[in-house]
């Protein structure tokens, strides 16, 4: 039987279904697009086969998860949400920018990072007002990672994937979003230092550079 904290109340009962160690990294990565059951090995370090299992079935039983078999060419089992567990989104987008402000501080030995978590951070640091009336397509290189992001009129859709027609491509490596991440630079000074290269359409770029607020870190003692 699940654990519960019993209580009539909106908080507690969320927690009930995604409070669980694992289970909201589970979804987060689940809002980037299905996944298969390697993929989260790959992505999830540290989370044993048998416990990555038991999650999934939970949040399939809960209606936050369902299977799917991915389309052709590879016609593989996977797993997706449902309208439920897409709904977490703007509350996993929230706990991300609270922990870029109050809980990221420098990379500890020994903790994994992927360029592709930015498909999700992007969306957590997109500002919606420097972004008005401007349509463009933008690709990302990050290390072995590729990804891109449609921006329309004040609205962001992010991918994993290259872009059909990119408007601008940038390329970078882990350590540039690290230091991002940490507080330490910013990508108009990555350019500037040539620790990324963009390339593309000069209007795009320059809206790209003010696109995204990383919340500057602060100590919470």
């Amino acid at each position: 039987m699940d654990r519960t904290y019993n209580q009539f109340c909106a908080t507690a009962r969320t927690l009930d279904l995604v409070g669980e160690r694992w289970t909201l990294l589970i979804v987060r990565e689940l809002l980037t697009g299905p996944k298969r059951f390697s993929d989260f090995q790959n992505s999830l370090r540290g989370l044993g086969t048998g416990l990555l299992a038991a999650r999934l079935k939970h949040l399939e039983r809960e209606g936050l998860v369902r299977k799917i078999t991915l389309p052709a060419p590879a016609r593989t089992p996977a797993y997706a949400l449902t309208q439920a567990g897409t709904e977490l989104a703007p509350a996993v987008l929230a706990l991300a920018r609270w922990g870029m402000k109050w809980a990221m501080g420098e990379r500890r030995e020994g903790e994994a990072f992927h360029g592709g978590w930015a498909v999700l951070g992007l969306r957590a640091c997109f500002d919606p007002e420097s972004a008005e009336g401007l349509r463009a397509m933008y690709e990302f290189r990050v290390s072995d990672e590729v990804f891109h992001a449609i921006v329309e009129n004040g609205t962001i859709e992010t991918m994993h994937g290259p872009a059909q027609r990119p408007d601008a491509v940038i390329e970078t490596d882990d350590e540039v979003l690290v230091d991002m991440a940490a507080g330490r630079t910013t990508l108009a000074a990555a350019i500037r230092e040539h620790r990324a290269q963009a390339t593309g359409d000069p209007d795009a770029l320059v809206r790209l550079v003010g696109m995204f607020r990383i919340p500057q870190p602060q100590a919470r003692k």
